[in-house]
């Protein structure tokens, strides 16, 4: 995949551009629902499957007290958009003279004379350009005086809810990461490098790795069941996100104990894969008792584990047409 960043100096244009313009937050099942589409569309016409999006996220400019936490980093969101078989990704950079950049100019500017735009993918509501004032009307007009094809989607569901990144926001912030495979399509994960912390795990008999991570949400504060990936190999894990209130701790931290483990693992990049909540995070009367609910919580996440997998990227990404399809690494 061909990520592009400049438009300026990005010549010639793709040829018979198949095009979907948003945030894409998640990357949860609807997104694909509409990434099928496009590159099936751009297969079918022998052209080029494209996305357009913004970074940052267009409120984080125009209404910053409203712009919600990203689920993806910039670097996740790159990697499953790749795994989607889209063959461009344009990431523009939202400033004030994109914001301030007519209905107009945007389709003939951007999508026609740099993109190549032939068929083009949007939300039933997609609407854009300075003051939102480009909407469905507005596309279905131009795309009959530029020559490219509109295709306006209606909400992509299923049993009556839809897709959508609130949703995968509000389990996580309420410790639901076994609801959120349902839209997300596969575990939440997140990435992040060991780095030292204050050593109490190893005193207390479960030695710990501390997380630092560039994520933006975490599911809310409490003990989880985990697969951790390291160097291509799960292990079963159980994590703690919080304060440590037990020892007044007032930092929140991401420490994870591997069971069975005993690999030295500062500096290293682990990927974790949150599969069931195990308690919500407490404050205990002494650290014997901390140690005891430690200790029930390793046995519980031993015996969940057991039976558990993790869905990963290419374990729901199906095609019809027998492409092989690149796994989430």
């Amino acid at each position: 995949m061909r990520v592009v960043r400049e438009l300026d100096s990005f010549q010639p244009p793709p040829q018979n551009t198949v095009l979907t313009i948003g945030n894409f937050d998640g990357v949860h099942l609807g997104h694909r629902e509409v990434f099928r589409r496009v590159v099936s569309k751009a297969r079918a016409m022998k052209g080029t499957a494209a996305v357009l999006t913004f970074e940052p996220h267009p409120l984080r400019l125009l209404a910053p007290e409203h712009a919600p936490p990203r689920i993806n980093t910039p670097e996740e969101k790159i990697r499953l958009l790749e795994a989607s078989r889209i063959d461009l990704l344009v990431v523009l950079e939202f400033n004030r003279q994109l914001a301030r950049l007519s209905a107009e100019d945007f389709v003939r500017k951007i999508l026609v004379d740099k993109l190549g735009v032939r068929h083009l993918v949007v939300g039933y509501d997609y609407a854009f350009g300075c003051n939102r004032e480009g909407d469905i009307d507005f596309l279905e007009n131009r795309s009959r005086q530029y020559g490219f094809t509109l295709e306006a989607l209606e909400p992509i569901c299923k049993g009556g809810e839809v897709y959508s990144s609130t949703r995968i926001r509000q389990a996580l912030q309420a410790g639901d990461v076994t609801g959120v495979v349902d839209v997300l399509g596969r575990n939440f994960t997140l990435d992040g490098v060991v780095v030292r912390g204050a050593g109490r795990g190893q005193t207390l008999g479960f030695p710990t790795a501390n997380l630092e991570t560039d994520k933006e949400i975490l599911p809310a504060k409490g003990v989880y069941a985990v697969k951790v990936k390291w160097r291509g190999q799960l292990y079963d894990a159980v994590v703690n996100i919080g304060r440590r209130p037990t020892f007044d701790n007032q930092e929140a931290t991401l420490e994870i104990h591997l069971l069975d483990f005993r690999e030295n693992l500062y500096g290293e990049v682990l990927r974790i894969y949150f599969v069931e909540r195990l308690r919500a995070e407490q404050r205990f009367d002494s650290v014997e008792a901390l140690k005891a609910a430690v200790w029930r919580d390793i046995d519980l996440a031993r015996d969940l584990l057991g039976v558990k997998g993790v869905v990963e990227f290419r374990e729901y990404l199906a095609h019809d047409d027998g492409d092989n399809m690149e796994e989430e690494s």
